[in-house]
């Protein structure tokens, strides 16, 4: 699918990015790579290691809408991955939070239907489902603006999908490379914020393997979830390090248990073998409307009245399953 086409990932230098290009580099030969993002040092030492021919790297942020234009000319594929996401300092900063995620969230939008991109990915969040904090709040709305360009896609070929998933083992800023690095350090304690807290656990490989295949899946419209373990947080901690806990609250903005389908969208959600399609809510008028086929010709069913997919009430890892998943976060 990606041979010879050109990919744009917007917050390419981040954790996805790196694993997602590195995926595309092994298994494809793309015309172009772009790595669309704002921090100049990142992508120097991005350069590095990622120095393919096909590589190309975009000085640039997802507010400005002149810049995205520019950066999608003769692009085929987008993944939108750029986003605020520290869930705090959303909340304290509030507007560049909304700039970034929503502002830059409807510039991705319009500069790709510009430039007749075939097709767009849009990252989400389990804390877009019900949200509470700023951040899912900001996520929400933009996957419901890239749920509906589908609408305004009139005239364009592009079309517009979500994927929604949980934590990411060992992205950055994520507990686990926290937890290790206290414990390098010498701490004596870890610091849990409530001995009840649960959350969706995914690494960063299948979280881009689900990606790639959802573009092979896709209608446009659709907010695809994986089937994905959970991990309670205590346990989570005893798989790095046998050492006393330290409760310490729960953070501004922040959830015992995460969502990923929510009871409201029940009516709404398909159960596929190892996925959810959360079709949308509006009709597209000039398209076709059944999510129950998906492109690759798999179907799924509607999930029964009152399902919800919750952390807190799904399948959890052991504590030996939890340190497999723990070797993917490197220091």
């Amino acid at each position: 699918m990606f041979t010879d086409k050109s990919i744009l990932i917007t917050g390419g230098t981040g954790s996805f990015g790196k694993k997602f290009i590195k995926n595309i580099l092994d298994n494809y030969a793309p015309r172009r790579v772009i790595v669309f993002s704002r921090d100049e040092l990142k992508q120097f030492e991005m350069q590095q290691k990622f120095n393919a021919k096909s590589m190309r790297y975009f000085i640039g942020d997802v507010r400005d809408r002149e810049r995205l234009v520019q950066a999608m000319k003769g692009v085929d594929f987008v993944i939108h991955a750029a986003a605020l996401k520290q869930v705090p300092a959303a909340e304290y900063n509030p507007m560049e939070c909304i700039k970034t995620n929503i502002y830059g969230a409807e510039n991705v939008i319009q500069a790709a239907l510009e430039n007749n991109v075939e097709k767009v990915i849009a990252l989400s969040t389990d804390k877009a489902a019900n949200p509470i904090n700023l951040y899912g709040a900001t996520k929400l709305a933009s996957d419901k603006l890239f749920v509906a360009a589908n609408n305004i896609a009139s005239g364009h070929k592009t079309t517009f999908s979500v994927v929604r998933y949980g934590n990411v083992v060992g992205s950055r800023g994520s507990v686990v490379p926290f937890f290790k690095q206290l414990v390098k350090e010498g701490a004596k304690t870890l610091p849990i914020t409530d001995k009840r807290m649960t959350r969706f656990w995914i690494t960063l490989e299948e979280g881009v393997e689900f990606v790639i295949k959802n573009f092979r899946r896709m209608q446009g419209g659709e907010i695809f979830i994986p089937k994905i373990p959970s991990v309670l947080i205590t346990d989570l901690a005893r798989s790095i390090a046998d050492l006393p806990i330290e409760i310490v609250g729960i953070r501004p903005g922040e959830k015992l248990h995460e969502i990923m389908c929510p009871l409201d969208d029940a009516h709404l959600t398909y159960e596929f073998v190892d996925h959810f399609v959360i079709k949308p809510s509006i009709f597209f008028y000039n398209r076709e409307n059944d999510f129950s086929k998906n492109a690759l010709g798999e179907t799924g069913t509607i999930v029964p009245e009152g399902f919800q997919y919750s952390s807190e009430k799904n399948d959890f890892l052991s504590l030996d399953e939890i340190r497999q998943y723990d070797t993917y976060a490197q220091l």
